[in-house]
């Protein structure tokens, strides 16, 4: 049915012709959606017209105005009317009169009315002091009367919110974040409200607010069509219920997906979570600009005023390579090339994660745009900042959403697409699946001091629950999909295993301490088969936890921890037997090691070789491979250096890549004994390190070398170099990362005592190490350092001067000593 027709049957402007033709366009199926929205607001258009005409046929001095939904021409069936009556104060009686002639009819139909009689004047005056009735006026519409009354309204309110913008959009940033706190966020409640919850269309609207401002704009990709799809299900909530409701309840949620024509109640919730997630990412990016543009208009005239009147100039910080800091964002350097660096997306986003700041819209569009995809399997880099990304914690969700609105997760794990935005629906969920995943991530990167593969526990936190969605037991189906997923991220065939079963048992622990006599030795013997090994033990113990806090405080309890506890200290008994510590064996010495130390013993002084790594051949889908090498393994470049035994040369060598912005990837010491033929008696320490630049190029290996022969002598005060450099830097927040743990395994060595370091991975961090150890007058014998992620798994061999392992009160004081400096 056209405009015209809906007017035809509209003639008659008294309720019963209103109420019928009303009626008529209700029920039209082959009309919903926006036309129906539209073809309803018109109708009653038509109707208010006929009501004003006939009771002031020639009226001057006053019109009628339609305000907030009924303004935007957004009327759903069961809508409120927003009206005001404008007039110019020259006739209060005539005025009241015509304001009952409108306002009874509609009364009389039952639909609820919002209505006002104001002046200009007295508009504006109620706007300033009232901001929702100012965000109404910004959608004033004029439909009948003096027209030159509603335009000159309309500029003056623009006008005045234009010019009160700095003050009212903190004010209604403030506004929504209350109603966000009352009502929820609408994309993880089970029964939302379509129009109060965090992201509902009150968001929406708040947002259509900003952008009348000038002073900020909402990311307009997606945004309109998320705002249809909340306002076609309240549609359909209206005519299911026949209310003007606004919440989404459980019992009618099948009846209102059978009115959108959608397949079922998970289909509708998908459908206006999706929605709700655009809408909140939009707020969260607009929100953020807007205190950006008020921080800068601040700021902006005592800068000037120092800078002599010149131009402001952003301040750019490097965060990592292509990714700097500006304005309080992870923007791409000038210098970043997406289209030739398929890791970057992964690079900024852990970048961004670990100095707790916002990825920059515009960044996360370009690369989204032009980056290339990753091969397969990912490069060794790739993997890396994925498990930094997943173990910053907190920031991580933010971060994650940046990508996600962009479509970059789906890109790099296909597989995300089916739990994205995936109801659950159980009252001890408290999200959705794909944020339940995240959120078991962020519970992970606490936990990750009490395992020796926090990469493991990071990756298995983001699977566990990735089966679901799929028919059957979704621990089954995720097992299978993990494998894959697993093997596409570069892991070896031994980690893919690990995580293969940490997916497929997440279940296992908490089910069998609460429902299982654990008394019983054939309870902890079937667990003890299912986990296979004490290390996989350990990852499904803090996968446990995480899973549980990341459900809801309903399912965890200190009484499900110590039941788990006991059942993982019966199951370790069991297993303690199967894999006795013991010291890696020490591989023999290459040509070139040998070559290197023997130059150093005969020189007295460090000899070191930067030798870059091959880059990985093309994949060859049709040979499988065990080698790690085949999946872009190792990162970095590979760092040998010989140097004569002599105190201090760990934290030398430490402190001089420090200096240089190398990170440590991967590093071992040992002591390497001379060839008879050069030295029956000369010892050398030989370091073999996989080093990577934290931003820009290697340096050359002359002056690595000079750098660690000054550190040697003493003529090189590394700590007061790092201090001058960390002090020239602006601090940032950063994220709260777990505190470093230090420990003595037991019984790890015969010939020495094993001090193992889990903490974060941060510049400098070997060299606190070896100087705390050099203060702890022990000799470092061996080492094996490897950085997962952003977390640094180490463990020293250390001695006394003796050279014998460390009586257990030295062992304990020492790394009681140790974990102290690196907390300092």
């Amino acid at each position: 049915m056209s405009r015209t027709d809906d007017r035809k049957q509209n003639e008659d402007t008294g309720p019963s012709g209103y109420a019928a033709a009303r009626l008529r366009l209700l029920g039209e199926e082959a009309r919903s959606g926006p036309p129906r929205r539209a073809a309803l607001a018109g109708l009653t258009d038509d109707w208010l017209t006929g009501l004003f005409d006939a009771a002031a046929p020639a009226a001057k001095g006053i019109s009628l105005v339609a305000v907030g939904g009924y303004g935007r021409g957004e009327l759903s069936p069961r809508s409120d009317l927003d009206l005001l009556l404008l007039h110019d104060g020259s006739d209060p009686a005539a005025v009241a009169a015509l304001a009952d002639r409108l306002w009874y009819p509609v009364w009389d139909l039952g639909i609820s009315l919002d209505h006002s009689v104001r002046t200009p004047a007295e508009a504006r005056a109620t706007a300033g002091e009232d901001l929702k009735v100012q965000l109404g006026l910004l959608d004033a519409r004029h439909l009948t009367g003096d027209l030159g009354l509603t335009a000159g309204l309309r500029t003056a309110i623009l006008a005045d919110w234009r010019n009160q913008a700095p003050k009212r959009l903190p004010e209604l940033r403030e506004l929504c974040a209350e109603r966000a706190e009352r009502h929820g966020e609408l994309r993880f409640l089970l029964e939302p409200d379509l129009k109060e919850a965090r992201g509902g269309l009150r968001d929406a609207t708040a947002l259509r607010a900003v952008a009348a401002s000038w002073l900020a704009d909402a990311p307009r990709e997606g945004l309109a069509d998320a705002r249809r799809r909340l306002l076609d299900a309240r549609d359909a909530l209206h005519l299911v219920t026949g209310r003007a409701t606004d919440r989404l309840a459980l019992q009618e949620q099948d009846q209102v997906a059978a009115g959108l024509g959608l397949l079922d109640a998970d289909t509708l919730l998908r459908q206006v979570y999706e929605a709700a997630r655009v809408i909140s990412y939009a707020g969260d990016v607009t929100w953020r600009e807007v205190g950006r543009v008020l921080r800068a208009r601040a700021v902006r005239p005592r800068l000037r005023a120092m800078l002599g009147g010149g131009k402001p100039v952003a301040e750019r910080t490097p965060l990592a390579e292509g990714v700097v800091e500006q304005d309080g964002e992870a923007v791409l350097a000038r210098t970043a090339r997406p289209e030739r660096d398929p890791v970057l997306p992964l690079r900024a986003a852990a970048a961004a994660a670990q100095a707790a700041l916002p990825l920059s819209p515009h960044a996360v569009r370009r690369m989204a745009a032009t980056a290339r995809p990753l091969p397969t399997p990912w490069p060794a880099e790739a993997r890396e900042q994925l498990i930094t990304l997943l173990g910053s914690g907190r920031p991580t969700v933010d971060v994650w959403e940046a990508l996600e609105a962009e479509g970059l997760i789906t890109r790099l794990l296909p597989d995300w697409e089916r739990v994205r935005c995936r109801p659950q629906r159980n009252a001890v969920h408290l999200w959705t699946v794909d944020r339940h995943l995240i959120e078991t991530a962020v519970r992970a990167s606490a936990l990750t001091r009490g395992v020796s593969r926090p990469d493991l526990l990071l990756v298995a936190a983001l699977l566990h629950d990735i089966g679901k969605g799929w028919p059957g037991d979704h621990s089954v189906a995720g097992e299978i999909i993990a494998k894959d997923v697993a093997a596409r991220l570069g892991f070896d065939r031994a980690d893919v295993a690990v995580l293969a079963a940490l997916v497929r048992h997440h279940l296992l622990l908490v089910e069998t301490a609460t429902r299982r006599d654990l008394d019983d030795p054939a309870t902890v013997r079937a667990v003890a088969d299912a986990v296979g090994s004490q290390s996989t033990l350990e990852l499904l113990h803090a996968l446990t936890e995480a899973d549980a806090l990341a459900t809801g405080p309903a399912a965890w309890s200190a009484w499900r921890g110590s039941l788990v506890a006991d059942l993982v200290r019966r199951v370790s008994a069991l297993l303690a037997g199967e894999h006795p510590g013991t010291e890696p064996e020490t591989a023999a010495p290459t040509a070139e090691q040998e070559r290197l130390a023997v130059e150093a013993h005969r020189t007295g002084g460090p000899v070191l070789a930067l030798r870059a790594q091959p880059e990985p051949a093309p994949p060859d889908d049709s040979a499988e491979t065990d080698d790690p090498a085949d999946t872009g393994e190792p990162l970095g470049v590979e760092l040998l250096i010989a140097v004569p035994d002599q105190p201090g040369v760990l934290p030398a060598l430490a402190g001089v890549l420090a200096l240089h912005r190398l990170t440590v990837r991967t590093g071992g010491l040992r002591t390497l004994r001379l060839p008879d033929d050069v030295d029956d008696d000369g010892c050398v320490l030989l370091l073999d390190w996989r080093v990577a630049a934290e931003y820009g190029s290697l340096p050359q290996a002359a002056r690595l070398r000079a750098d660690l022969v000054r550190a040697l002598e003493g003529s090189l005060d590394i700590t007061s170099r790092l201090a001058e450099r960390d002090a020239a830097y602006p601090r940032r927040r950063g994220r709260a990362a777990p505190p470093p743990r230090v420990t003595v395994a037991p019984a790890a060595s015969r010939h020495a005592t094993v001090i193992e370091v889990r903490a974060q991975d941060a510049p400098g961090l070997l060299f606190r190490i070896g100087t705390a150890l050099e203060k702890a007058a022990v000799r470092v014998r061996s080492m094996h350092v490897s950085t997962l992620g952003a977390n640094a798994v180490d463990a020293f061999y250390v001695t006394s001067g003796t050279g014998a392992p460390l009586p257990a009160p030295d062992a304990a004081a020492t790394a009681r000593a140790l974990e102290e400096a690196l907390r300092a």
